[in-house]
């Protein structure tokens, strides 16, 4: 039986054995890479692919490369976002960030690999598994791109030090965390073979969800505990960013997590395959401490 225990260990053990014995003048920067991929990570967007893909087909195993490429890219976002350029963080998962240890040319350089080797491995996925496999892949190139993860991490530097209307966050907040976390949904979906009407019902799942998410970061930062969470807390009103909490307070932005899980609750359930692991994932995204 599948569960999200079982899929966690199979995507470590993949990404784990990556970079094994890669030698060469280039060693280091394997190293870096392999350092911020696998100092820990809830492993949630590919849990959410594999998931998804298991609503339809048995043979989950299959679509482990992609999605330990889809954790690929959010780690190189991680790389990037801890830069003293960006959030300048010394603390991600428990461990120092990624240019603490290597250094900040390095640590940009293993992003940048980390990004490519992804969609090296998906087009190699994609080449093999033909039409749906690409289809996957154009939500993930979008997704990860100007237009989705990179463009709310824009939006959301230069909204520092200032006061951003409502809309202005929900993008921030969709793009910058939303946008990965339902192509992952639907990458899944996709590689399964969805149809369109189900393909609609899992992006709002998708869509909620990764607001949902992010909303429970937001708290988090503020009332987390920082060896659970694995990173500094209080960083958004260090680095003076807009969040939910600062924009609804606590109580309200944990109500509003609240709803927003159950209106993924309620996507999940329209839906006529068994969604039980999927709906425990959902729920364990919102009671989280860390």
């Amino acid at each position: 039986m599948i569960t999200v225990n079982l899929i966690k260990r199979e995507i470590d053990e993949y990404l784990k054995g990556y970079f094994e014995d890669k030698q060469g003048l280039n060693k280091e920067l394997f190293d870096s890479m392999s350092y911020s991929l696998n100092i820990g990570g809830k492993r949630i967007r590919p849990i959410l692919t594999i998931l998804t893909y298991s609503l339809y087909k048995d043979d989950w195993k299959k679509v482990i490369p992609f999605a330990a490429a889809i954790e690929m890219i959010h780690t190189y976002s991680l790389i990037h976002d801890d830069l003293p350029c960006m959030d300048d963080d010394d603390l991600r998962r428990g461990k120092p960030t990624n240019h603490k240890v290597f250094g900040e040319a390095v640590a940009v350089l293993a992003g940048d690999a980390l990004l490519n080797e992804a969609f090296n491995i998906i087009i190699k996925f994609s080449i093999k598994e033909g039409r749906a496999a690409l289809l996957a892949t154009e939500q993930l190139g979008e997704a990860a791109g100007a237009n989705g993860m990179i463009g709310g991490q824009l939006v959301d530097i230069l909204s520092e030090n200032k006061s951003i209307t409502k809309d202005e966050l929900y993008y921030i907040h969709e793009h910058k965390t939303g946008a990965l976390i339902k192509a992952s949904v639907l990458a899944g979906a996709i590689l399964g073979g969805a149809d369109k009407e189900e393909l609609v019902l899992l992006e709002k799942y998708g869509e909620n969800l990764g607001l949902a998410f992010q909303i429970k970061d937001d708290i988090l930062d503020v009332e987390g505990n920082k060896e659970l969470i694995g990173k500094n807390i209080n960083s958004d009103a260090e680095n003076h960013k807009y969040t939910f909490v600062s924009l609804l307070g606590l109580e309200d932005s944990k109500a509003l997590c609240k709803q927003i899980t159950n209106n993924c609750i309620e996507s999940l359930k329209s839906l006529k395959y068994n969604t039980v692991v999927m709906e425990e994932l959902t729920n364990f995204l919102l009671e989280r401490n860390y």
